[in-house]
């Protein structure tokens, strides 16, 4: 169980790290373009938050395949190894999902904000 375990929190290490250390940079970047140039949020904040929303329907996705592949392994797989690794990465993979679906809130509110500037 301990693989996927780790396997998963380094992910969520790396891009937990680099959201939070780059989030101040990005907030002051389209804070300086809503006041200067209001047409940039539409030519280019607005078309990158869509792409990282579709992003997130991916991740989505993945999440729930690897969470069907971890209860494969749990369920149908007598080894105790393949049933350990199946419910880490079962157990990961949907806090991962749960994880992803308050981003993927918080990136819709943030979108519909933009549509009105």
């Amino acid at each position: 169980m301990a693989w996927p375990f780790l396997a998963i929190a380094l992910i969520q290490i790396v891009v937990g790290t680099s959201v939070y250390f780059r989030s101040p940079k990005d907030i002051h970047r389209v804070d300086t373009m809503a006041q200067s140039a209001p047409e940039k949020i539409k030519t280019e904040e607005i078309p990158t938050m869509e792409v990282v929303m579709k992003n997130f329907l991916w991740y989505k996705y993945i999440e729930i395949v690897l969470i069907l592949i971890g209860l494969v392994f749990f369920f149908f797989i007598e080894a105790l190894v393949w049933r350990g690794l199946g419910l880490g990465l079962t157990i990961q993979s949907g806090f991962m999902l749960l994880l992803d679906f308050f981003a993927m809130t918080r990136g819709q509110a943030y979108l519909d904000e933009l549509y009105k500037v």
